[in-house]
């Protein structure tokens, strides 16, 4: 099988994403290790969504970005070659379906985790503030993006609920329009640019970076088997 990877890169920090896996990544100190992590990420990744993975991969860096921003913490503003591209509705369909079963499975993580405000993690501080240590903290941090990846290409949303139920509301408001599987490209916070796909990997790539983390937490804090491991994590 054959992965088209972007790679952004700060010095040697490196974040690698799957680009025809939307929403998969792997980081690390150089693109190697980045690398050396995609084919489990990939497993893993197919597995979630109910697939067979293959034993062999093929990867491919497609394209790069040389970027000022912490990627070590996964800051990011990449834009993909593909992510300026019109979609179908039937495409559009099957990618907020994955947007919206990634929001359910966090979700789900969350409700699972036996005491939301106990965790062993130390505190350590990112470029967005103290990383989230405890399970209320990564959901809500998690959720309350939305708002802000939808203003991004001009639909009016909010955080209010579920991260199900928001998410779910922005959808709406963004189907209202008329033209917006035209996919435009807008100038928007911070010099960094965003289009409809770039939000519906934004936001599984968001989810799966804190959904890991709070897998983790939730393992190391409460036993291997406190919470379900619905995101089929190797870890």
């Amino acid at each position: 099988m054959k992965i088209n990877c972007v790679w952004e890169h700060n010095g040697g920090d490196s974040i690698i994403y799957a680009e025809n896996f939307v929403g998969a990544f792997t980081r690390g100190e150089s693109k190697d290790a980045a690398l050396r992590k995609m084919p489990a990420e990939i497993k893993s990744y197919i597995l979630w969504r109910g697939g067979a993975a293959p034993d062999k991969f093929e990867l491919e860096i497609v394209q790069e970005k040389q970027s000022a921003l912490t990627v070590s913490d996964a800051d990011s503003d990449v834009i993909f070659d593909t992510e300026r591209e019109g979609l179908s509705m039937s495409e559009y369909a099957e990618l907020k379906a994955l947007a919206l079963k990634s929001a359910h499975d966090i979700l789900t993580m969350y409700q699972a985790v036996p005491d939301k405000n106990k965790s062993c993690i130390p505190a350590r501080k990112t470029f967005y503030g103290q990383i989230p240590r405890t399970a209320e903290e990564m959901y809500e941090h998690t959720k309350n993006v939305n708002d802000y990846y939808f203003d991004e290409i001009s639909v009016s949303a909010d955080n209010d609920g579920t991260i199900v139920e928001c998410r779910e509301r922005g959808f709406a408001a963004l189907e209202i329009q008329t033209d917006f599987l035209k996919n435009t490209v807008f100038p928007g916070s911070y010099g960094e640019e965003w289009s409809l796909r770039k939000v519906l990997r934004r936001f599984i790539w968001h989810d799966r970076i804190h959904a890991k983390a709070m897998y983790r937490m939730a393992v190391r804090t409460f036993g291997p088997d406190a919470v379900p491991n619905v995101f089929m994590f190797d870890i």
